[in-house]
């Protein structure tokens, strides 16, 4: 399964608090690197398992995040974007609560961004004042802390329960073409195969979209924008629905047969991934570009450009056509984001096949907290190709 597809699960807590043993604990391997030297884990460690009442799920280890100096900072910044990326976190703390001011800091940041999040006592081994010391925790941290072992399964299972009754289950991760497909329908899948494409595979929303339409025992049938009309030709009746490439929109809409629904990937993906109305909302700000406005296009995935790539060169060609040379453009990927997103007048995401829903989120809300409008690339290229009234979202 794709890992974005899991459910994303982080471990958090102060350095040498019993992170990497709890993570080596919950997988029954050894993942990470224990010692009892404080910043032992220098970079967030993800490892795949599956978990009792939760299924697939993906559990990170992250630096501590009290660490300190130059490299203790840059280790809290990827403790940080971790923690943008988790459906669920657990905060491990140790010994008596005699300053609980970095827990109290990151259980408020989880509340803000309502991610359900789980305490645990850690180091429980044969400390007699176990029960004293989780009670005093419970206290100050308004909320209960399970006292563990991780090097002898002492409320490992306890953990485990709590988890389960926490998950909560995103139906978006299951059904991308929600209600636009049923049992029985015929879906052309419109794919191009020019220098961008990779060689030898589809690319992820397509593969997640296609097994998404054999599960719903559709019909789905798959072509190069060059051969689509001898496709819709071929068939008997008009499809219920294409799904395009984005980059493909002017041609595709033109042929799209009256009765049937026309979309595309990154659209679908921005409804699968993120805020569907915010980036419809986003649309309209696009538009109302000047021409020394300045865009930050955001990449999920770190790739090397290709000659025709549509994040780098198709969609900056696109903008700087409708709206001037002097249209600045900022172009990250990955998980570089700016926190001061100010200096734009607008964000363009691509779909974020490889983040999760949570993590896209977190971006969206962090646009809107600034004021800063946000779209998506297929939201983007149907409203610059005036074909937006026309596009299923």
């Amino acid at each position: 399964m794709q890992r974005s597809n899991r459910y994303h699960i982080g471990i958090f807590g102060r350095r040498n608090a019993g992170k990497s043993t709890l993570l080596n604990a919950l997988t029954g391997q050894d993942v990470s690197i224990v010692s009892d030297v404080a910043g032992t884990t220098t970079d967030t460690v993800w490892k795949n398992i599956e978990l009792p009442g939760i299924g697939a799920t993906v559990i990170a280890d992250t630096a501590g995040f009290d660490d300190i100096g130059e490299l203790g900072n840059m280790r809290n910044e990827r403790t940080k974007r971790a923690s943008q990326q988790v459906d669920m976190a657990i905060i491990l703390v140790t010994g008596k609560p005699d300053d609980a001011s970095f827990e109290i800091e990151w259980r408020d940041f989880f509340k803000k961004a309502e991610i359900p999040t789980i305490f645990v006592l850690t180091k429980c081994d044969a400390d007699t004042d176990t029960d004293t010391d989780s009670d005093a925790w419970s206290h100050i941290l308004g909320q209960e802390v399970l006292p563990i072992s991780a090097l002898n399964g002492k409320g490992i299972d306890v953990l485990l329960a709590k988890m389960a009754s926490l998950y909560s289950k995103d139906d978006n991760l299951d059904d991308i073409t929600y209600s636009l497909v049923k049992a029985g329908d015929v879906v052309v899948l419109v794919m191009p195969q020019d220098a961008s494409a990779p060689k030898g595979r589809l690319i992820q929303p397509q593969v997640v979209t296609l097994r998404n339409l054999l599960d719903k025992h559709a019909l789905a049938l798959c072509c190069a924008p060059e051969e689509l009309p001898q496709m819709l030709e071929n068939l008997k009746t008009p499809p219920a629905l294409i799904i395009t490439d984005s980059q493909v929109f002017a041609q595709v809409q033109p042929l799209t047969p009256k009765e049937t629904k026309l979309t595309s990937f990154s659209v679908l993906m921005a409804r699968h991934k993120g805020d569907i109305d915010t980036f419809k909302e986003g649309a309209d700000a696009l538009m109302a570009l000047q021409k020394n406005g300045k865009v930050l296009i955001a990449e999920a995935c770190s790739h090397i450009p290709q000659n025709e790539d549509i994040g780098r060169v198709k969609l900056p060609r696109m903008l700087r056509k409708k709206f001037g040379e002097e249209l600045q453009i900022d172009i990250v990927s990955g998980n570089d984001f700016p926190e001061d997103l100010s200096q734009y007048d607008l964000i363009i995401h691509c779909g974020a096949c490889m983040f999760t829903r949570r993590h896209v989120l977190s971006r969206v809300r962090r646009a809107k907290a600034q004021n800063i409008p946000i779209t998506n690339y297929g939201i983007a290229i149907a409203a610059l190709t005036d074909i937006l009234n026309k596009v299923t979202i």
